[in-house]
């Protein structure tokens, strides 16, 4: 039973106690119509009580107000996200006893109108049958023909193997898909023969094939060679192994968390996950996670589902594309019908210790959601923060044609430093004149680090400086660097968190990477969301992404500052700023409502 307050609870206590003790009609009659008069305002206060995280409380500087994060203790990977009946469901692996990885992991579940507020719901799928008695981790929601949705997850079974799970919901007409029920004949893809048992896991959202056949990927490994494992069905519950794997890489290790998924050659829309290639008007994209270097890299490819080919035209190695370049990892996206778009999350992890995690209570947070399409050249995706975030902007402040000169740093006021969407474009002139560098055989990380926001080139670097105090003993830096070769330009994009906060025990990794823009004929854009304790930037108008996260110790609320910076030897035009304060979404905000028996 839910009370107001203590006090609330203490005047029931006497007032019951009156009420039995006492031998005088009135002051019985008294006693027990304040008790029904005291139980009637509880229950009325408890159905209209909201509950609200601890978010922005000021011992939680790290706490997020417009990434998802559940109330408290761990979370990892995203799950079975999809929209249905009018709600966008999302799930996410949880340990709800503590704010560390378990060795008994749930699937926790949230849902939303807008991908922006989420309402926590109960837990969705717990350990409890010999199929998964020791973890429920990762899987995919896929809707079945008639609206019927259906979940595939891997359960760590009672001899510590993975295998491959089915849960239905208990009721399909509950718009929130508040209960699952899971398949008498789980498992319903075991281990395959040669398989280590923790080698085998996170089925893919299944597509359709021309034939009447479903088909998931199951992500593997064997002798250090990653596979995708391609399943096929009729009815969803009797599954069989095609002869080969769809993909197999040697030398990359286990892949987990596969994503596999057609994009539109000629739009930004998204594709429903069975739309198959079409006079040429579709690829398919391979999204692995290299477990061993905790990194997503996808490829893009031709996929016939006639001989079950895929045909990637890049390889896939540890420079290959990634959607990410700094903290971003376990990523699953999927079709959104209502604006007939592709949505990627990620989970984005801690980068302090265990111990700081015990202390905060929780660990663990989720990307902002992303629109992901094709580029126009198809050589690689393109990533933006979904539209949706315009309902949280306040405070726009802006302006164009500013000069940054040599060595300058320029303050962005009128918006929360700390919590903020900006977008800038960067123009340059005299372009012939930038250093030469030749980017073969370079890794673009390493040369982040090596030539940091303090060290000075002809253009570059130049950027911001988000989550900054006044003096600069913290910030964490985004910024641009343009060097040529052989006529050619090369723009290096990094994140520089070395000075991101003065505490010590930080991951304080620098993150770079090329972007495939030439700044002759276009600008240089970037666009950046704070938001507390993470950084998520996009360069070349989301060719390029990083993601950081940083803690700093004085720039936290209204200490934080945001500045513009050029410290190359060459001025750097600014032809257009906008930044807005963002301000906090409902997140983890929930109806509690008394039940009574009928």
């Amino acid at each position: 039973m839910f009370f107001s307050s203590f006090f609330t609870e203490i005047a029931l206590f006497f007032s019951w106690v009156l009420y039995i003790t006492s031998k005088h009609s009135l002051v019985k009659m008294t006693s027990a119509i304040s008790f029904l008069i005291l139980v009637a305002f509880v229950f009325h206060h408890a159905r209209s009580t909201t509950i609200t995280s601890d978010a922005s409380s000021p011992e939680q500087p790290y706490r997020t107000a417009f990434h998802f994060q559940p109330p408290k203790n761990w979370m990892n990977d995203p799950n079975g996200p999809m929209y249905y009946n009018g709600v966008y469901h999302l799930f996410y692996q949880h340990n709800p006893f503590g704010p560390l990885f378990s060795n008994q992991m749930y699937w926790g579940h949230s849902v939303s109108h807008d991908l922006i507020n989420w309402t926590p719901l109960e837990l969705a799928i717990s350990p409890t049958q010999p199929f998964d008695i020791n973890s429920c981790w990762s899987g995919s929601a896929t809707i079945l023909p008639g609206n019927k949705p259906v979940i595939l997850y891997t359960g760590i079974d009672s001899n510590n193997r993975q295998v491959q799970n089915l849960a239905v919901p208990k009721n399909s007409s509950d718009p929130y898909l508040r209960e699952w029920v899971k398949s008498a004949t789980n498992p319903v893809i075991n281990l395959p023969n040669g398989i280590q048992h923790d080698d085998f896991r996170d089925p893919t959202t299944a597509w359709l094939g021309d034939d009447g056949k479903w088909r998931i990927l199951v992500g593997s490994q064997k002798d250090k060679t990653g596979i995708a494992f391609l399943y096929q069905s009729t009815d969803f519950e009797n599954w069989s192994t095609h002869e080969s794997p769809l993909h197999e890489v040697a030398g990359t290790g286990i892949w987990e968390c596969p994503d596999f998924f057609p994009v539109l050659v000629d739009s930004t829309n998204g594709a429903d996950t069975s739309v198959l290639n079409i006079n040429s008007r579709v690829k398919h994209v391979l999204k692995v996670g290299l477990f061993d270097y905790a990194r997503d890299y996808y490829l893009i490819g031709d996929y016939s589902s006639v001989n079950e080919q895929y045909v990637p035209q890049n390889e896939l190695t540890l420079g290959t594309l990634r959607y990410d370049y700094g903290k971003y990892y376990a990523s699953k996206s999927f079709f959104d019908p209502v604006k007939n778009r592709r949505i990627l999350m990620a989970w984005v992890n801690e980068s302090d210790s265990e111990a700081d995690d015990i202390a905060k209570g929780w660990s663990g947070l989720h990307s902002f959601p992303r629109s992901i399409w094709l580029d126009q050249n198809q050589k690689q995706l393109v990533q933006w923060p979904i539209e949706e975030i315009e309902m949280l902007h306040e405070n726009e402040v802006g302006f164009q044609n500013t000069n940054l000169e040599d060595a300058s740093l320029l303050e962005i006021e009128g918006i929360t430093a700390w919590q903020a969407d900006v977008m800038i474009s960067f123009k340059l002139t005299n372009i012939q004149e930038a250093e030469k560098l030749d980017p073969s055989g370079v890794d673009p990380q390493l040369l982040c680090s090596e030539m940091n926001a303090l060290k000075r080139g002809k253009f570059g670097p130049f950027g911001l400086l988000a989550l900054a105090t006044y003096e600069l003993s913290e910030q964490t830096a985004i910024f641009f660097r343009v060097f040529q070769n052989k006529g050619q330009y090369i723009v290096l994009m990094c994140s520089d968190q070395s000075r991101s906060s003065t505490r010590v025990g930080l991951d304080k990794t620098t993150y770079g990477a090329f972007v495939d823009i030439d700044p002759q004929q276009e600008e240089i854009s970037l666009r950046t969301l704070i938001d507390q304790s993470i950084v998520e930037s996009f360069g070349g108008g989301g060719k390029t992404c990083i993601t950081s996260r940083v803690y700093p110790a004085f720039a936290i609320g209204e200490q934080a500052k945001l500045f513009l910076f050029n410290y190359g030897r060459e001025s750097v035009m600014i032809s257009d700023l906008k930044a807005w304060s963002v301000k906090k979404a409902r997140i983890n905000i929930e109806e509690t409502v008394m039940c009574t028996d009928q």
